[in-house]
This record gives C-alpha cells, sequence and structure tokens, in this order.
C-alpha cells in the first residue's frame, strides 16, 4: 500500500490531527504519510524486525508486537482512528481483532484484498486458485490465511454492530464505488461502533 494514490484513498478516511494506531504497518509509510499531509500522529505497530527499522528510520514511532496477542495493551477509545491495511487477512483471530480495533478506535479502517474481484472469479471458474498482482502468491505459499470479499465485509461488520462509514474499492490506483466487489482488487472500510 505505498503507492501515493492508494495512500490518498486511505488518508482522505483519516479526519485532520486524528491520533493514529496502524496495526501491521509494514515500514510505516502509510502513517509518516499521514504524519505529513494530515498532521496525524500515533503509532504503527509491527512484528517483523526489518520492518520495525524502517519505521525507526522514517521517524515513525513503533511497538515491535505480535497482533495475534490482541490489543490489551491498549484502553478503549484509545485512538481516534484504528487502521488494519492489509493485515486481516493474516491474522488467525481476524473477528476478535476486527472487535478490538472498534473498542481501541472511534474509527476503523481496513483495507484486504478483494478475493471476488472478477479476475479471481474467473481464475477458480477454469479450476485454479488466484494468481494477480494483488494476490501474487501461489495457494502453496500465500501469507494470506484468509481469504475474503467486499461483500463478505459488510456481513461481518453488521454481525458485529459495527456501522460501515464509508466503502469502496481500489484498483490500479483508482478508487472504484460502483460494483466494488466485483471491479476491484482491494476492498477498503470505514466503520465505527
Amino acid at each position: 500500500m505505498s503507492e501515493k494514490t492508494v495512500m490518498d484513498s486511505i488518508a482522505r478516511l483519516v479526519p485532520p490531527g486524528s491520533r493514529v494506531l496502524d496495526l501491521g504497518c509494514g515500514d510505516g509509510a502509510l502513517l509518516a504519510h499521514l504524519q505529513a499531509t494530515r498532521a496525524c500522529s500515533g503509532y504503527g505497530v509491527e512484528i517483523d524486525d526489518a520492518k520495525v527499522l524502517a519505521c525507526m528510520r522514517r521517524g515513525v514511532n513503533v511497538l515491535q508486537l505480535n497482533l495475534e496477542d490482541g490489543l490489551t495493551m491498549f484502553g478503549d477509545d484509545a485512538f481516534d482512528v484504528v487502521l488494519q491495511i492489509d493485515t486481516l487477512q493474516h491474522l488467525r483471530n481476524a473477528e476478535t481483532m476486527l472487535r478490538e480495533t472498534a473498542r481501541v478506535g472511534r474509527l476503523g479502517v481496513v483495507a484486504f484484498p478483494n478475493f471476488a474481484h472478477w479476475p479471481n472469479r474467473m481464475a477458480v471458474l477454469q479450476g485454479r486458485m488466484p494468481v494477480t498482482k494483488r494476490l501474487p502468491f501461489q495457494w502453496y505459499d500465500t501469507p494470506n490465511i484468509r481469504v475474503g470479499t467486499h461483500a463478505d465485509f459488510e456481513v461481518l461488520a453488521r454481525r458485529n454492530g459495527l456501522t460501515i462509514e464509508d466503502s469502496f474499492g481500489l484498483h490500479e490506483g483508482r478508487e472504484v464505488r460502483v460494483l466494488p466487489n466485483l471491479l476491484a482488487s482491494t476492498a477498503v472500510f470505514r466503520f465505527s461502533s
């Protein structure tokens, strides 16, 4: 999620001046972007040593934590916004982490690969798991342990009492607001509890 147009789309969902917690922040590029363009502050959470170091080199505050252990160290509404950008699909406790995101932040923003994007559907119709620019791994070596769709997340959010405030898809750096479940390679949601 380092492409500037994609970061700008995500950034528009974050109110200026917000205190942000970025779960699975990678190299800190998005949080640094939010600091520079939206006057945000906050922390990234990352487990990978090299990515933690990259965050530090960018001047991004980072905590090295395993998200599978939860967010118990943070109080209710401790942050204005909690981000999970390309994180949810990697977690074993995805639903629990979604509820924790809503507890710790007043707003949550998630983005994940949309498995219902039409090229993925075509691959499955041909009897194969999709391998695309957005899902570049073979079925046997993917870091994704979950596959979800734009429509699936809507159901999950309702089931957990979350209010979706905005949703769209992203594809090749552009926002997709018409038929995002079919036409977007990435699903994006902003929600509150």
